[in-house]
């Protein structure tokens, strides 16, 4: 295989081995031999890419094809870029090095919404004309899904169709009507009406949007007579049978997560009113224990790697939890493989369980009580108490541990100065609790650290009709917050809210929005979730130029019965069920976990998960 980027240059940039492809567990196929290629592309670095949990399973799904042939496309960092444009080498695939222009798909994750450029820049640098209606015959067709996809409309013009949903249920159809018309001499407009019949595909060429002199949608109309009005997610119904790759890639230089992967179970039970992943990927979904240790032992085997992360949204309601992390200690605790934990919820956390891991390595704790006061943790149902969080602090002191992290959100709807200040009171009392502890059962010293984000509402949340604080508004909490901090053994930790603002203005955006992400591209923005290449100050330009007005999209408070520019996507859980949690909120009622009670979210429709569990 010949490299598409020589020796002289690789020489030249920051981490070669991002772009060199021949990583343990690559797969090899003859391209004699292939239908149909597609390139998976991650818009950010290797690092980020690699690390993704979603790309490994989707790589070697597709690669279990006889007729298909999945490789991978990272976004060049800016030192590589600039020589691929000085010397026209075009964006190309790790595994064979060819040019991405000529394979039959190119597919995007959408993981967040400052990537977006990124993804314009990728396309650029393949030499694929960046609107879906500029392409002709011979371009890619372009496909994007992910987390960001349940509104599509800000890449609508870009994108010839999004998947909605888990890419194990669908694609697979979806690549066999793409070779069937292609042995068929058909058309790429052909196909894109082809795909109308395929559940949780949405095609942005066959609807239409109108807008009100406000502003706001008027209406959102299907120009195709077979153009679904309701685009439906789809679930992997049979979680436990699901594809998971036993030989996952191993990169070739150190990533954000380097470590064997465990997915123990799709969904979350709790219904935090800001959490857009806890409503979009219900019903919660899980494996068996034994099912997980076998694939633990393969992954193991297959990497190399010394640590096994469980992943899943809260880790701690995996209703086998405690028999999982027992057999997990107690079959790799003397091979030194170190079992680590995402954030756990504090209620759910145990001192036995702290027992077992800290034999392996103490590292800190991160806990999400997410707000300061027990009226706001209700107003957002995070289903906390103030006495949870102390003893569950309490107990990781007595287990040994010094160190713990906290993580809070700023700007949530109904704030005050007072559940502020309540961040600052909250972390001062744990580390009273740590000096609660006698002297031989605790450590030496304590160390607590807050980090606060910036509240953004999201599409498919309670929240997503409420407006979002201003720039102005959060950098006056954070001097808020900084001054109640006066403990010298809390830390406090704090992004500028700016990126946060272009976040809520993009997550919430229509087609129009699509405009400025494509002004904000010429204007330079490439990699804009990296603090050192973010420029605001291009994206106010864009904003200017194009004449929208981001206030609207972030800072404006949605009407209950406005026509938001996702309606058209339905994640099975109903708007009239978000309507009611929204209303419970400012009421500061809480409710009920999927196991406690079913509250009729709607996600009952895809027949399985814990919504049926007896």
């Amino acid at each position: 295989m010949n490299r598409r980027v020589p020796d002289e240059i690789l020489l030249q940039v920051e981490k070669p081995g991002r772009y060199i492809g021949n990583e343990i567990n690559m797969v090899r196929k003859k391209k004699e031999h292939i239908d149909i290629r597609f390139a998976f592309c991650f818009p950010d670095v290797y690092e980020i890419g690699m690390s993704h949990l979603g790309m490994q399973i989707l790589y070697h799904f597709l690669n279990k094809r006889e007729d298909t042939y999945c490789e991978r496309v990272f976004a060049p960092w800016i030192d590589l870029e600039k020589h691929m444009r000085k010397h026209k080498i075009p964006l190309f695939a790790l595994e064979t090095q060819d040019p991405i222009q000529n394979f039959d798909f190119v597919g995007f994750t959408l993981q967040y919404e400052m990537s977006y450029t990124n993804l314009l820049n990728m396309l650029d640098l393949a030499g694929i004309p960046l609107y879906s209606e500029q392409r002709k015959e011979e371009d890619p067709i372009i496909c994007a899904g992910g987390p960001c996809a349940y509104n599509p409309e800000p890449l609508a013009d870009f994108i010839d169709f999004f998947y909605i949903g888990e890419g194990e249920v669908m694609l697979n159809q979806i690549l066999d009507l793409y070779k069937k018309n292609k042995q068929n001499g058909g058309t790429r407009h052909q196909f894109l009406e082809k795909l109308l019949s395929v559940e949780g595909v949405y095609v942005p060429k066959f609807y239409k949007v109108s807008y009100k002199e406000t502003g706001e949608i008027a209406s959102f109309i299907p120009l195709h007579p077979k153009a679904k009005t309701k685009i439906t997610k789809q679930v992997v119904e049979q979680f436990d049978k699901n594809h998971y790759p036993s030989k996952p890639l191993v990169p070739l230089l150190q990533t954000v997560h380097d470590r064997v992967v465990l997915e123990v179970f799709r969904g979350c039970l709790r219904g935090c009113r800001f959490c857009q992943a806890g409503m979009v990927y219900r019903p919660v979904r899980e494996k068996q224990v034994d099912q997980l240790l076998e694939q633990a032992d393969q992954l193991l085997k297959a990497t190399g790697h010394e640590e096994i992360s469980l992943s899943s949204l809260s880790t701690s309601d995996y209703s086998e939890i405690k028999q999982l992390m027992t057999a997990l200690v107690h079959r790799y605790s003397t091979k030194g493989i170190n079992i680590s934990l995402p954030s756990m919820r504090i209620d759910a956390f145990s001192l036995e369980l702290m027992k077992k891991l800290q034999d392996i390595r103490k590292s800190s704790l991160t806990f999400a009580p997410e707000a300061g006061t027990q009226r706001l943790r209700n107003v957002i149902n995070k289903g906390l108490t103030e006495e949870d969080i102390l003893e569950g602090s309490k107990l990781a002191f007595e287990g040994g541990w010094e160190r713990v992290k906290l993580y809070f959100m700023m700007g949530l709807p109904t704030e005050t100065e007072e559940d502020l200040q309540g961040i600052a009171i909250l972390g001062h009392e744990i580390v009273e609790t740590f000096y609660q502890v006698p002297k031989e059962q605790r450590g030496r010293n304590i160390k607590v650290v807050i980090s606060t984000s910036c509240f953004v509402p999201k599409p498919f949340t309670p929240f997503q009709w409420e407006a979002q604080n201003t720039y102005e508004e959060f950098m006056e909490k954070q001097r808020l917050l900084k001054t109640k901090i006066t403990k010298r053994q809390v830390q406090y930790q704090y992004h500028d809210a700016k990126l946060s603002v272009l976040e809520g203005v993009i997550a919430r955006g229509d087609r129009k929005v699509g405009q400025v992400i494509y002004e904000a591209w010429k204007q330079g923005c490439v990699f804009d979730g990296w603090s050192e290449q973010f420029h605001y100050e291009k994206w106010q330009e864009a904003f200017k130029i194009t004449g929208i007005n981001p206030d609207f999209y972030a800072h404006r408070k949605r009407n209950l019965d406005e026509i938001l520019p996702w309606d058209h996507i339905s994640i099975g859980v109903t708007k009239g069920f978000l309507k009611k949690e929204y209303e419970k909120a400012l009421q500061e009622q809480t409710t009920s976990h999927c196991r406690l009670q079913c509250e009729h979210c709607g996600a009952m429709i895809f027949k399985g998960g814990v919504c049926y569990e007896i």
